[in-house]
């Protein structure tokens, strides 16, 4: 297991202009105009002490794969003799339980896994459940909005899909890139006082690539407009979406790396152009697990019951069996 405490978190974000090789910028303040521009993120050992998450979606029983994520993030917290949180990532009220959360929290003690602050047990950060923390994304969206940096958008994800063919890639639940040509003027959207009844898209800066370093995925480079276009932050229904929701709460704990399953490598990006729209230099580390995969090669989803952890446990696995299975499953994480 790498100590995540000997790495340096540093992220680049670049814009690639066709016809230009040559690259110029300077440290922690991005000028988008000058080609490149790197923000600097979190040390963990020299700038703050060491903060991981757990931050389970109660939509569902926890599987195996969740548990090989969670282990991971436990084990290199407790490496680092850092602090471990559990985040209840319950935004969406149509399809989060409150059920489900509280199995989470059963389920994840019973594997052995512990945290210092969480919705259990409070701590300085609380509350520790999205559905009562409204009030700080909607602070950060007053800051994107003012910064010219999100717009309304009355489009709905169906006209999207229907416009536009869905992405070949693993992620279900993927949208397709959302047409220029049906962005706003630039300045749109800066004089509503709330969001509204209408989405709000992030709009991102076409050709930028942003590079980052994974602590187990390696290096990575998506570039806007290409694999990914304007992506939503808050949705019609008055609920955050997840981008924005995650970046505010990891910023908020002083969060210092973010653990999870590699199908949200492509999110990180995303959220880095969000770091830098909230005006923020120093941004958490990451380390993306590799996937746990069924019998016909697809990652394993909530569906996916006889795999979860409570089935496992209504087998007769104990904790250390399903731990092994967990960990054998996704080598190296």
């Amino acid at each position: 297991m790498t100590n995540p405490n000997s790495r340096h978190a540093k992220i680049n974000a670049r814009r690639d202009t066709p016809g230009r090789t040559g690259d110029h910028g300077s440290e922690k303040r991005c000028r988008p105009r000058r080609g490149r521009c790197r923000l600097t993120g979190l040390n963990a050992a020299g700038d703050r002490p060491y903060r991981g998450r757990l931050a389970p979606t109660p939509t569902g029983r926890l599987h195996l794969g969740h548990a090989a994520t969670f282990l991971c993030a436990w084990k290199r917290c407790h490496a680092a003799g850092g602090t471990l949180i559990l985040r209840n990532e319950d935004l969406d009220p149509q399809r989060c339980r409150p059920e489900y959360a509280a199995d989470a929290i059963e389920d994840l003690r019973w594997l052995g896994l512990d945290w210092t602050e969480g919705p259990d047990v409070g701590g300085p950060h609380a509350p520790y459940s999205q559905s009562e923390r409204l009030i700080h994304y909607l602070a950060a969206w007053e800051k994107l909005r003012d910064a010219g940096a999100i717009y309304p958008c009355e489009r709905s994800r169906r006209e999207l899909r229907e416009r536009v063919s869905a992405p070949h890639e693993e992620d279900e639940e993927a949208e397709p890139l959302y047409p220029p040509q049906w962005r706003p003027a630039p300045g749109t959207g800066r004089d509503a006082l709330a969001p509204g009844e209408v989405n709000w898209r992030f709009r991102v800066p076409d050709g930028e690539t942003i590079r980052f370093h994974d602590a187990l995925a390696g290096e990575q480079a998506f570039t806007a407009g290409v694999d990914f276009g304007d992506f939503l932050i808050w949705r019609r229904d008055g609920v955050p979406a997840y981008e924005l929701a995650v970046v505010v709460d990891d910023l908020e704990m002083r969060i210092t790396e973010a653990v999870r399953g590699a199908d949200l490598l492509k999110s990180t990006a995303r959220q880095l152009l969000l770091y830098r729209a909230l005006g923020v230099d120093a941004v958490p580390g990451f380390a993306h697990c590799p996937l746990i995969r069924d019998e016909t090669g697809k990652r394993l989803a909530k569906r996916h019951d006889a795999l979860s952890i409570r089935s496992l446990r209504e087998r007769g696995l104990s904790p250390a069996e399903v731990r092994e299975m967990a960990l054998r499953a996704v080598p190296g994480a």
